[in-house]
Order: structure tokens, then sequence, then C-alpha cells
């Protein structure tokens, strides 16, 4: 059932309110000790770093020191980044990985989730075009298990710097819309995952696009690589079908008016134009999503409907 407007109109303007508000900056779950201290790193951002400590580091808990400083909030759980990504054994000095510095393209990787814990601990004390030295304990990383494709042993502690060279949010932050009467209702979770409730009445006849929350950064222009989250449900019986919230984190691809676009037709529509930190809402049109023939479990001929939070504009 759609709220009445007067309700939809307080509740938007409570929300626009609040969201007016200067959040806390999050807090690092981590800070510098006797073992980060103890490693040092050379050489500029962004650049392959020189990385020396003496073995072995021990730490009882995560630590992180701060080699260069960064601009803006620490990252926080749920966030995506691109970061270069140097790793060490603590115990032995050996290298284990270092990736997306120089030349290479930087790696995503999300606070929290499927990262091992102490590496997401060791991004709280990051912020955009900082570096960091982890030194993170067994505990917060392989356990008692160590990794033995990695040659880390149950007592070996890790050594991470991290090149943080872009920082996407975490979900949605603009300012809530009126949609119109008959368009699927949204209602979100504390954390951003949408919860979507299709009307029953038959769908629009072509894709049709609501901003539900306007937000005020970058414009996205076709070509693009985006950042999102995103919930796709059927029209037919408001089953979800794919979620970025259900697979532990958001997702990137091309969005664009051309033949070099990584979505259906109905996706990049939704978003090229908008700006990043906006959630929209789209009814896909059957000929704008996946035609007669449909695919896996979207049967032919089927309208979907979005919910998409645009988190960032890759490069940009």
């Amino acid at each position: 059932m759609r709220l009445p407007l007067a309700l939809m109109v307080t509740a938007a303007a409570i929300a626009v309110t609040l969201t007016g508000c200067t959040a806390p900056s999050p807090e690092p779950e981590a800070s510098a000790g006797a073992s980060s201290d103890l490693v040092e790193v050379s050489g500029d951002f962004g650049e392959t770093p020189r990385v020396d400590f003496p073995t072995p580091l021990t730490p009882e808990a995560t630590q992180c020191s701060t080699v260069i400083e960064g601009d803006g909030e620490h990252l926080a759980a749920g966030q995506q980044a691109l970061v270069g990504l140097a790793v060490y054994n603590g115990s032995t000095g050996e290298e284990i990985q270092v990736v997306g510095f120089g030349d290479e393209d930087p790696v995503p990787v999300l606070v929290g989730g499927g990262t091992l814990s102490g590496l997401s601990k060791g991004l709280t004390c990051a912020s955009e075009g900082s570096r960091v030295a982890v030194v993170v304990p067994p505990a917060d990383a392989f356990g008692d298990e160590g990794n033995e494709q990695l040659a880390i042993g149950a007592d070996d502690s890790l050594v991470v710097v991290f090149d943080v060279h872009q920082a996407f949010l975490p979900k949605a932050n603009g300012a809530p819309q009126l949609t119109r009467d008959g368009f699927p209702a949204v209602v979100l979770a504390p954390d951003g995952r949408p919860g979507i409730t299709v009307p029953d009445a038959e769908p629009f006849d072509t894709t049709q696009v609501e901003v539900l929350k306007k937000g005020h950064g970058q414009e996205v222009e076709s070509g693009d690589e985006v950042v999102v989250h995103y919930t796709g449900v059927l029209w037919d019986d408001n089953t979800v079908f794919d979620s970025t919230w259900q697979q532990g984190g958001p997702t990137s691809f091309v969005v664009s008016e051309e033949s070099d676009s990584q979505v259906i037709p109905g996706f990049s529509k939704a978003i090229i134009g908008q700006q990043v930190g906006s959630q929209v809402g789209v009814v896909v049109a059957p000929e704008d999503g996946y035609g007669d023939a449909g695919t896996g479990t979207i049967p032919g001929g089927a309208t979907l409907f979005f919910v998409i939070d645009i988190l960032g504009v890759v490069g940009d």
C-alpha cells in the first residue's frame, strides 16, 4: 500500500533534515603501534613502494601507521576503494603480492564483507590519497591454519602497504524525492539495502525512471565506468533475481548509449545523466531488458524494476 502524499512529504522533509546534519567521521578500527611504526616505506604515492621492516613482527592486534596523509574521512564498512596493494610475510619478510602500482590499474577492495579482518581494519585508518602501513596478527589474517599456497604459517603475521587511489560511497546519500503514483514503493534498511513492493497493476508500457534520492556529485556520462549497488525484481511477482546487497558488495561496469555498454539498455538509461550519490528506480520494459528471449531466471517478455545506488565514477 502506498503512503498518503501528506505522510510521504513529512517523511521526506524529516529525512532531508537528517541528511543535512553533519555525521561524525568514522573512527579507525586500528591505531599505530610498535610493530607498524617499524615498517619503513619510501617512494612516491602510486609508485611501487620500497618496504623494509625487521623480522619477525609479532603484534597482538592489527596496527596501522600513516605514511602519506590523504584527504577526507577514513574509510568505513561497506565502502569500496581502488588501491595499490603490497603484501609481505611479517615473520619472514618474504614478498607475497605487489599489485596496483605504477602503470597497473589499482585493484578493488571492500571494507568489511569477505575481506580479511586485518586488512579491513587497516583500511579504516586510510582515506583517499593516503598511504598506510598495516601489520596484521595471525588472528586477523589466516588464523591457526595459515595459508599453505601463500607460504603463510599459523604464527605468521602480515605486513601490508595500501595506496588508496579512489574511495566510493557505501550507499546513496542524496536527498529523498517524491515519486509518482503507480511506481513501486521502496523502503530502506539502515545499511541502505532496499525493500521493494511492486504495485498490483499493469506495468508501464515504456522504460520509466524516477529519482528516489537526489545526489550532488559528478554527473554520469555515456561511456563511464560506474560503481553501484542495485537490486532487481520481476514486476509480475516481486521476486528478487539479482542484488549486489546479497552478493556482499558493490560492483562496477560501463554504462553507455553505444555498443560498449556492459549492461542492458534500461540500466544505462537509468544512470546516464544522474549524479553520484543519487538513488534511482527504473521500470525496465522488455525491449530495454532481456526481450522475448529472457535469460536465466528472467522469463521472456518480463518487465523489471531496479533500485540503483550510484556510488561513484571510476577514474574521476
